[in-house]
């Protein structure tokens, strides 16, 4: 429970005798109630039987167990694996009170470990763990981004004007956009138009904001990515620490924000691969920002695998590679072989390590929970095992202190980045 929440009413025992189930009332079997006790915020629909849900989408229900106990309400969801989010574990009522309560308290914790001055990209609230099912809110300057990984809010309006409420009486930003990522668990967002102007004023198309002693330039108005990813801050700050004196090959290198702390680090020389040109493009755009040659890495468009293969047979090396994929790549986005880091992970860390010299680094990145720690780990040691050599893990770094998590929702701590030296 948050300091700021309001105050919970005492819980009352069900009534002797056989429990009712009363309107907008879900039963739950006593494995799941123990779960959502413990802090687990989804409800699976499998987990709902034959019956499945017949309340709309964006309704209070009520979560009981088989004695009719109640385990706490949430939200209706109308399709996809999960059909109930949780808000709470009592009693208290979802409303738009209770968002205020949970919006302050997710900024004042912001506020008490991070500097918002050196950080200008910082994640405001993080869904689940912060009591805020489906919501996530980043800061990039005088902006926010919200991005909604449900409809059922937005089905439910004095909660969702709430929210918007809430984070104009916190922060008083210049403007709020939202970008709407409803998809399937594990599976890809459909194609989307740019994230919608919901309060304030329009953003610039570039945005410069301020990361360390580093400037990025990120795009508010984006249906999905903004161009920096601030749960990787962590793992870019441990790439600069190491990349001194070092050639240093960037992977998957998207606007080049790895490259740039590379860079920045003192590297002798950075080799960035991505198969999208404008994304180098938006690269050196970031390089310029924070005053470096944008043209002193070198930026190669091709298919990560291809171009490692050519580098490869050339005999190319390098001293330190990253490697950060996305979950999921499409043939057409592959040129013709469809890729997936839940399966393929190992394929990509072998081919990681046959450029890499011996005692070069390797810092390795998954940003999905589908793949949890131990299969990470297996990934890099199958790798390595193809590719005829051997890692050893000398650094992990996990989310910053901006995505904190939940213990009892192990789904939120999906980021993991290691370094490993090779033998």
């Amino acid at each position: 429970m948050a300091a700021n929440d309001p105050p919970r009413r005492s819980r009352r025992r069900p009534m002797m005798g056989a429990p009712i189930v009363r309107r907008n009332t879900v039963r739950v079997p006593f494995d799941v109630a123990r779960h959502l006790r413990a802090g687990h915020p989804w409800v699976y629909r499998e987990a709902l039987g034959p019956r499945g849900l017949r309340d709309e989408p964006g309704t209070v229900l009520d979560v009981v167990n088989g004695d009719g106990e109640l385990c706490g309400r949430g939200l209706c969801e109308g399709e996809g694996a999960i059909a109930i989010r949780m808000w709470t574990n009592d009693d208290r009522a979802v409303d738009a009170r209770l968002v205020a309560a949970r919006v302050k308290a997710a900024i004042a914790l912001r506020r008490r470990f991070l500097d918002f001055t050196a950080l200008e990209c910082v994640r405001l609230v993080n869904g689940e763990s912060d009591g805020l099912p489906a919501i996530a809110v980043e800061r990039y300057g005088e902006y926010l981004v919200v991005q909604l990984f449900s409809p059922a809010l937005r089905q439910a309006p004095a909660l969702y004007a709430a929210l918007y409420d809430a984070l104009e009486a916190e922060l008083a930003p210049r403007g709020i956009y939202e970008q709407r990522r409803h998809r399937s668990l594990g599976g890809e967002a459909p194609r989307q138009a740019g994230a919608e102007l919901v309060r304030g004023v329009p953003a610039p198309v570039e945005l410069e904001v301020r990361e360390d002693d580093l400037r990025f330039v990120v795009d508010v108005t984006a249906p999905l990515s903004t161009g920096l990813f601030a749960d990787l801050r962590e793992g870019r700050r441990a790439v600069r620490s190491y990349a001194k004196g070092r050639r240093v090959l960037n992977l998957f290198s998207f606007t080049g924000a790895i490259s740039l702390y590379a860079h920045a680090g003192g590297a002798a020389h950075v080799c960035a691969i991505d198969v999208a040109a404008k994304a180098h493009a938006r690269a050196r755009r970031n390089f310029t920002a924070s005053g470096f040659d944008p043209e002193q890495p070198e930026h190669i468009v091709g298919d990560t695998f291809k171009v490692l293969a050519r580098f490869a047979e050339r005999g190319t090396r390098f001293d330190l590679v990253v490697l950060d994929p996305p979950a999921f790549a499409s043939a057409a986005a592959r040129g013709g072989k469809a890729w997936s880091a839940i399966k393929d992970y190992g394929e990509l860390v072998a081919a990681a390590l046959g450029v890499l010299e011996p005692g070069g680094l390797l810092a390795a990145a998954s940003s999905t929970h589908k793949v949890s720690a131990d299969d990470f780990d297996a990934a890099l040691a199958d790798g390595a095992a193809s590719a005829g050599t051997s890692l050893k893990i000398i650094d992990r770094r996990g989310l910053p202190h901006d995505f904190p998590v939940a213990p009892g929702f192990p789904e939120g701590n999906y980021l993991k980045f290691a370094i490993g030296v090779r033998s």
